[in-house]
């Protein structure tokens, strides 16, 4: 034990000598002998902190400090290392530990000079809240403030003989440290609260705000407590807690879980207003509070005197302004104290002061969130009759109401009251009745809390007038009455309301004395004119009741009203109702200046506006009844009902009350042509007026002209079921079906009026023009024969109405005209019969001569016995347009459509009759008839178009100007781009072609025009691929151009004759050419060439019989046209025609038709040596000679066919195909002779022409037949001895290697067919019937895993070449995985119907899989 005392000496010795070493090792010394020696780890921490052994001190200062909990020994220690660390954190918890031991230590100096050094760390070092943290450790509620408060006060005139002077100070002069805490703390929320306190209140699991700020009240009221308090300092102090408890209470939920706590918080703040008031204390906010929880349903209701003495403390306050002005806008004296005596009594402005009305209105705008500004306000704007702000304002003022309930949790019942009073009663005032249901609710609400609230009760009673319940109305006047008998505002008011709901009753007596009861009343009270004119004028309104023999003792109150108020606008209505109906004489001029004038002051006077509207609709003065009806519209509130800011989808809530002002500006804008307001203002008005079918007509019509056909049908078929006899209804039902494209429909309505009324003639013209379009409709889309029909009812309803009225003949002869015009493009007619009576009907209203024709066309006639053809038909529609021009209009549009008309038409008959000797003055009259037209309407874009095509042959530089002044017009029509694009095309400029046309696309993308001639300008730069593209989607598009048709269908045809595609592809190809020439034939049955070809086209389809019946047809038209004109070009179409006639008989094995037409052929030829004349004759001298093999006549044959070779004369590919048939005829013969010389014939032929590999495959295929292996090698060793290329360029459908493989399965040799199968591939892998072919020579040695792997690429075959590739495919499948096997058929089936082998391969899987 002496030992360790010795070292423990030591060690304290060396320490006191700054010896750290020999302090060290005594230390450690003492530790290796008792580890557990509390003063001997302190000694060795020390010693080791000033050896700069940080981490071994600190570990042996925390060591200490658990080996003697109590003793502070080792914490000093640790304090002074953290201060010389500068580990400030750890510092100061060093701190608070000592001041924890001191403190159970008794030690009050200690104590006091650790919290010292802790706030001046905090001061120095420390935050804002680690400061007040540090401070707060001397409030009464710490832990050590006992201990502290034992030391003595502290010696102000010798602060250095204390180490605790500052504690001691804090202590025993505690209110400036109480100051100084709440500054920080009021400092730090002021930054942090609005921040935190919201983003805690919405965070799920947030402290509430009490945590946030609980420690605040008790500082404050330790401060109000504090014996040194002074009364300034009380009062501000006071100030600060009634804004935090405000601000506290606002921040409470208002929910049940925090109703106890907002109670007491309320209550709180309460009693520090409540002492703020009494001791008359000038701190506004606590006045501010005290008004806005007063609960009165009107400020008037307010303790004066307590406004009083607000107004006196804050006389510059924006809240005391407002309160002054409204006391003195509402003429209400203010108390300022308790002395009842001395009232501030309102005064009479001077010049200098300002309006209180003004006063308000600045005032409010400097607190608009405060709910008295508001009711202030509201109840102003309600006196001065402003009911639409006093709705918005006391709107804005609910909305503050429930922000206030909600943040204070007080309910101001009365407040709620008076502002929905407000809001009821101006929305029973604003234009009535369009707000009563809303304002119903509102009264009902205020009765049931407040039975005898007079607004509430006169506002019902108000809206029960509005309703015309005058009984119940008249109960509720008179209760307000008995409520306010000396009352003179409401209670006089509701006495005169009374005496009206009497007379209303016809209890007239009663009501008029009562009347002049108040009348007189009111005469002796000032400022009351405009209620003395309204009680005199609804005298006068019950005295014009009572009948005619009244009228004048009601005229006589009229202008006693008016005496009391020049400006009653009501007694202006009524006196001008009895200048226009009652005075004698009637003076309507001075009816219609009362109507002005009641109009003027009042814009609600409806029956005034009403009769002014129909006054100047007689005059129609258009312009004054639209601005009648919409200012008659704004008087009763306008689209939003009054209420600014609403939208005008909003205003369907409200009926209208002038129906007729709504209609009227309906017809104003449909006669402007505005359609959407116009339907806008009939749909209002027939909200009013459900029932009107004359607005319902008239919506439709609006709708119709607006392009809104389906709506227009429904609203027509509402109004004629409501009027099922209004023909006018039914005539619109009728003009909106023609719109819509629906004439059949259209056509059955104009009938029906027909039947009652048939001489009506605008129904008769819309019944031709319907019939006009409709035949329009039908031949676009083909239907021609039902189209001739249409055309033709069309010109005998003209006809109708010409007859019917001679005034309209203008109209009908233009409706005649374009049906005959439509009729002349019709190659024949059906029912010529028809057609001609209707024709012949127009010629007899024609004149027998025309100026405008003469010497040009001749004079329309119809003989009998001469056929009727489109060229007599277009003559008379020149002839109908022609006279129309005679005619004359007054209108230039009507002109100068009649000179269009004539001069299309003119152009029309000059092209088809171009070998007449007045075709070429016919084209110039044609220019003369479009430029007088374009001289009378130059904006109509469709007469330069006109003039541009008159001018397209003969003058492109006139054409080109007329087209681009046509697209000046409008830019927008694709067919004026297209006529443009056409005219560049036909002069080569190329470029500007595809551009224009382009265009024409763009605008127009089902346009079939602009693709024809987008086509033709591809084929034109080498695009053929593209042309081809392009015709295909021309002829699918509608309507159809026939032109284009005939040219895919050619293209079409072409393509076939130069196919390398297998047969099948090859037709399957030509079957939308089929279809196009059926319907191009259709439209132009009399057209050669068309005929000729569909012919051509039928024959490559094998429908045979068709194609002769064609030819036939082709040859009688041709024959027909040849002895018109005698054209040689004629006569060679004819030729050929014949020779193809003569073909499609030998495959009909007509054979004697056959030979009579390859004569008829022959006889026609020129004798030259043309190349086209030479392969018609060798073509017509070989078909003889086959007509007359089959029949028998072998030596005729013969002679025709040595003929056939001598007319190919040195044309080595004519006589080599001559030469390739008559081996072909000779081997049919079938006898060794003829075959041997058949095949001498070709071997002479391939020697003279080693190309020909038409007669080396004939050869071949000799050889193959007749195994005549020698033969084939013969045939075809030159050509399998060329190189590759050179082959295939000869041989492009790759016969020879067909021909081989034929050959070798022919020998039963299938290895040698399979090898020349894969060589074919091998040489070309792209082709994919080079593998087609290898895939069946590989199913017939039964190899299907071979099959399917050529064919396993099949997904990448064109969709030409699929369906035989999925038919292999499923064949191979068939034999093991017949499911993929059945897919891949269907599959086949799908893509080509058409195909039989693709139903025979599914008929094949299918019986596999049974």
């Amino acid at each position: 034990m002496s030992f360790v005392k010795s070292k423990l000496k030591l060690s304290r010795d060396a320490l006191a000598k700054k010896d750290y070493s020999t302090a060290c090792d005594a230390a450690t010394q003492v530790l290796e002998y008792e580890p557990e020696n509390y003063n001997a780890n302190v000694f060795l921490a020390l010693t080791l902190l000033e050896l700069g052994q940080y981490e071994k001190s600190e570990q042996t200062y925390l060591r200490a400090t658990t080996l003697n909990r109590e003793n502070p020994l080792a914490w000093q220690g640790l304090s002074k290392f953290y201060e010389r660390r500068e580990d400030w954190e750890k510092f100061a918890n060093s701190l608070h530990r000592l001041m924890e031991l001191y403190s159970s230590l008794n030690d009050a100096v200690k104590c006091a000079e650790s919290w010292q050094k802790l706030v001046d760390l905090r001061r120095e070092r420390g935050t804002r809240l680690q400061l007040i943290e540090a401070l707060s450790l001397l409030l009464p509620q710490s832990p050590i403030h006992a201990l502290v408060s034992n030391l003595p006060s502290p010696n102000v005139t010798d602060p250095q003989s204390s180490t605790t002077q500052i504690a001691q100070t804090a202590i025993h002069h505690s209110l400036p440290h109480l100051e100084e805490i709440i500054t920080l703390i009021e400092s730090h929320e002021e930054e942090t609260m609005k921040k935190e306190v919201e983003k805690r209140r919405t965070r799920l699991g947030a402290a509430g705000p009490e945590v946030l700020r609980k420690e605040l009240p008790d500082l404050y009221d330790e401060i109000l407590n504090h014996p040194n308090t002074s009364d300034d300092l009380r009062r501000s102090t006071d100030a600060k807690l009634l804004r935090y408890k405000e601000r506290y209470l606002h921040a409470i939920p208002d929910t049940s879980e925090c109703s106890l706590e907002k109670s007491k918080v309320l209550k709180d703040v309460d009693e520090l207003v409540e002492g703020v008031v009494i001791l008359q204390i000038p701190d506004e906010l606590a006045w501010s509070i005290f008004l806005e929880g007063k609960d009165s349903e009107t400020v008037a209701g307010y303790d004066h005197r307590i406004v009083g003495q607000f107004i006196h403390l804050f006389p510059s306050s924006p809240a005391s302004s407002l309160l002054k002005g409204y006391f003195t806008y509402m003429n209400i004296p203010i108390l300022e104290d308790d002395n009842e005596d001395e009232v501030e009594a309102p005064q009479k402005l001077t010049e200098a002061e300002e309006d209180p009305f003004d006063t308000i209105l600045n005032a409010y705008a400097a607190q608009p969130n405060s709910t008295i500004a508001n009711r202030v306000l509201a109840e102003l704007y309600i006196a001065e009759l402003d009911y639409e702000n006093a709705i918005k304002v006391a709107e804005s003022g609910l909305e503050l109401l429930s922000k206030f309930e909600n943040n204070t949790g007080r309910r101001l019942r009365g407040v709620r009251i008076g502002y929905k009073t407000i809001l009821a009663t101006s929305l029973v005032h604003l234009f009535p009745p369009k707000h009563h249901p809303r304002a119903l609710r509102l009264v009902d609400e205020i009765l049931s809390q407040s039975p005898d609230n007079v607004a509430g009760l006169m506002g019902r009673a108000y809206i029960l007038q509005a309703a015309g319940k005058w009984d119940d109305a008249a109960v509720l006047f008179a209760r307000v009455d008995e409520f306010l008998p000396d009352d003179l505002n409401d209670g006089i008011r509701a006495r005169e309301e009374n005496a009206w709901c009497l007379c209303q009753l016809q209890r007239l007596d009663a009501g008029i004395a009562a009347f002049q009861n108040i009348v007189d009343v009111l005469k002796d009270l000032p400022d009351r004119g405009e209620d003395t004119a309204r009680c005199l004028w609804r005298l006068g309104k019950f005295y014009w009741e009572m009948g005619a023999f009244k009228r004048d003792e009601a005229y006589r109150f009229f202008i006693s009203s008016l005496k009391a108020n020049s400006s009653y606008a009501p007694a202006f209505t009524s006196l001008g109702i009895y200048y226009a109906e009652s005075a004698t004489p009637l003076d309507p001029n001075r009816a219609s200046k009362c109507f002005q004038k009641a109009f003027e002051l009042d814009p609600r006077e409806a029956e005034a506006a009403r009769r002014l509207a129909e006054g100047f609709a007689e005059d129609r003065d258009w312009d004054l009844v639209d601005v009648v009806a919409r200012r008659t519209i704004e008087g009763e509130g306008g689209l939003n009902a009054g209420i600014e800011g609403a939208s005008v989808s909003a205003s369907l809530r409200y009926l209208p009350t002038n129906a007729w002002a709504w209609k009227a500006v309906g017809v104003v804008e449909l006669h402007r042509r505005n359609y959407p307001p116009a339907i806008q203002a009939f749909q209002i008005a027939l909200r009013a007026e459900p029932e009107d079918a004359l607005s319902w007509v008239r919506l439709g019509e609006a709708y119709s002209k607006a392009g809104r056909h389906v709506a227009a049908t429904k609203a027509l078929e509402r109004a004629l079921g409501l009027n099922p006899h209004d023909w006018i209804c039914s005539y619109v039902i009728g003009d909106v079906k023609h719109q819509m494209g629906n004439f059949k429909d259209a056509i059955g309505a104009f009938e029906s009026i027909l039947v009652d009324r048939p001489s009506e003639v605008g129904v008769l013209v819309s019944l031709g023009q319907a019939y006009l379009d409709q035949g329009r409709s039908e031949s676009s889309e083909g239907f021609q024969n039902r189209a001739e029909q249409s055309f033709t009812m069309s010109i005998t309803v003209g006809l109708r109405t010409i007859r019917e009225s001679p005034g309209f003949r203008g109209v009908a002869w233009k409706i005649v005209g374009d049906a005959i015009y439509a009729l002349s493009g019709r190659p024949s007619y059906t029912e010529e019969s028809t057609v001609r009576e209707a024709l012949a009907g127009v010629i007899g209203h024609l004149p027998s001569e025309n100026d405008h024709l003469s010497g040009l066309v001749p004079p329309p006639t119809l003989l009998d016995d001469q056929p009727l053809t489109r060229l007599k038909v277009l003559e008379i529609a020149v002839a109908a347009y022609s006279y129309r021009i005679s005619l004359g209009s007054s209108e230039t549009t009507t002109s100068g459509s009649a000179w269009f008309d004539l001069g299309i038409a003119l152009h029309s008959w000059a092209v088809k009759s171009s070998n007449n000797a007045n075709a070429l003055q016919a084209q110039a009259k044609v220019v003369s008839c479009l430029t007088h037209a374009l001289r009378e309407d130059p904006g109509n874009d469709l007469y330069w178009m006109g003039l541009g095509d008159a001018h397209f042959l003969s003058n492109a530089k006139n054409a080109q100007h007329a087209y681009i002044k046509a697209l000046e017009i409008d830019s927008k029509k694709a067919s004026t781009w297209a006529s443009f694009g056409l005219l560049c095309l036909y002069h080569n400029d190329l470029e500007l072609a595809n551009e224009s046309l382009y265009r024409a696309q763009t605008l127009d993308p089902d346009y079939a025009v602009a693709w024809i001639g987008q086509a033709l300008v591809a084929t034109a730069n080498g695009h053929d691929t593209e042309a081809t593209a392009m015709f295909e989607h021309a002829v699918g598009l509608t309507p159809t151009v026939p032109e284009g048709d005939l040219e895919f269908a050619s293209r079409s045809f072409k393509r076939h004759r130069w196919s390398r595609y297998d047969a099948q592809h090859s037709l399957d190809a030509l079957l939308p050419a089929f279809f196009v020439l059926d319907r191009y034939c259709g439209r132009r049955p009399d057209d050669a060439t068309g005929l000729h070809l569909f012919a051509l086209v039928c024959e490559s389809l094998g429908h045979l019989q068709t194609g002769a019946g064609l030819l036939a047809r082709t040859i009688a038209i041709l024959e027909a046209a040849y002895e018109v004109s005698e054209d040689p070009t004629v006569e060679r179409h004819f030729t050929i025609a014949n020779s193809n006639l003569a073909r499609i008989r030998l495959a009909l094995q007509d054979f004697q038709g056959a030979a009579q037409s390859f004569e008829s052929a022959l006889g026609l030829l020129p004798e030259n040596e043309e190349p086209e004349t030479m392969v018609l004759r060798a073509q017509a001298l070989f078909g003889s000679g086959l007509a007359s093999f089959m029949q028998g006549d072998l030596e005729a044959a013969l002679a025709n066919f040595e003929a056939a070779l001598e007319s190919a004369g040195e044309d080595k590919t004519l006589r080599g195909q001559v030469t390739v048939l008559l081996a072909q005829t000779m081997w049919a013969i079938q006898t060794d002779e003829f075959r041997e010389s058949s095949k001498a014939l070709l071997l002479e032929c391939i020697s003279a022409d080693p190309e020909n590999l038409t007669a080396i495959n004939t050869l071949a295929g000799m050889g193959v037949l007749t195994d005549d292996e020698g033969l084939v090698d013969a045939a075809l060793s030159e050509l399998l001895a060329l190189p590759l290329e050179q082959r295939h360029e000869l041989d492009p459908g790759r016969n020879v290697d067909y021909l081989l493989t034929q050959y070798h399965l022919g020998q039963h040799d299938a290895k040698k067919a399979v090898a020349v199968a894969q060589g074919a591939l091998f040489a070309e892998p792209s082709r994919s019937d080079a593998r087609t072919a290898l895939a069946m020579l590989m199913l017939q040695e039964e190899k299907y895993d071979s099959v399917l792997a050529l064919l396993s690429g099949s997904d990448e075959t064109s969709i030409d070449d699929l369906p035989v590739t999925l038919k292999l495919q499923a064949i191979a499948y068939s034999f093991g995985d017949k499911a993929t096997a059945l897919r891949k058929i269907q599959r086949a089936v799908m893509l080509s119907p058409s195909n039989m082998q693709c139903w025979q391969t599914l008929a094949l899987v299918r019986s596999q899989s049974v």
